[in-house]
């Protein structure tokens, strides 16, 4: 007994590190894609790669193992802002929000995340065309459906508002003009303009 507790712990120290190295990757990993969102957001999508890596913390070899060229980047980038989209859909779900509440709710997060979704294909970027790419597409257009069909149903949403005007209200408010002193209150008022037409008076 005392032979085999004794074996084991040698064995747990490298699954210990293992994990460590991995859980150190995985942030090194969010923490290149998050600045380089923000990067990129301010300074167009030639911001230098090497600049990238040195405001994310990282050295150059570690940010071109994670991404060997601007496309590996960008494409990523683009797959994280459907996992954003998805997982704010997800919060405005389990809060119980519908119709145009829920709408309101989503456009409020898309203008709190609109640093980090920039590479999605209504700011421009070239849409990833395969499987994953699509369901995430898919999942967030739906996801909008429901929240519309539900106020429909109950009469608090117009019946001609569709999940793709929701989307693009979303990337309009989420993209700054550039040479508004304040955007974050141009984008709220318009946000609020949009939620108005968008709001069916019940009777």
């Amino acid at each position: 007994m005392r032979v085999g507790t004794a074996d084991a712990v040698p064995a747990a120290v490298p699954r210990t590190r293992s994990r460590a190295v991995r859980r150190d990757a995985i942030e090194n990993r969010e923490k290149i894609l998050r600045t380089a969102a923000e990067l990129i957001a301010h300074r167009g999508h030639n911001v230098p790669l090497t600049e990238i890596a040195e405001a994310a913390g990282v050295g150059v070899g570690t940010f071109y193992r994670g991404f060997p060229d601007r496309a590996a980047l960008l494409e990523e980038l683009q797959r994280r802002g459907y996992d954003l989209l998805l997982a704010a859909l997800a919060r405005i779900k389990s809060d119980g929000l519908t119709g145009a509440d829920a709408v309101e709710a989503y456009l409020e997060e898309c203008l709190e995340l609109a640093d980090q979704l920039v590479a999605l294909p209504l700011r421009g970027a070239e849409p990833l065309s395969d499987d994953a790419a699509l369901d995430a597409k898919r999942g967030i257009l739906e996801a909008i459906t429901d929240f519309l069909t539900e106020g429909q149903q109950h009469g608090s949403v117009h019946a001609d508002v569709t999940a793709l005007d929701v989307a693009v209200c979303g990337t309009l408010i989420a993209t700054p003009l550039p040479h508004d002193g304040d955007w974050p209150a141009t984008a709220r008022r318009h946000l609020k303009t949009f939620v108005r037409g968008v709001r069916a008076i019940v009777i």
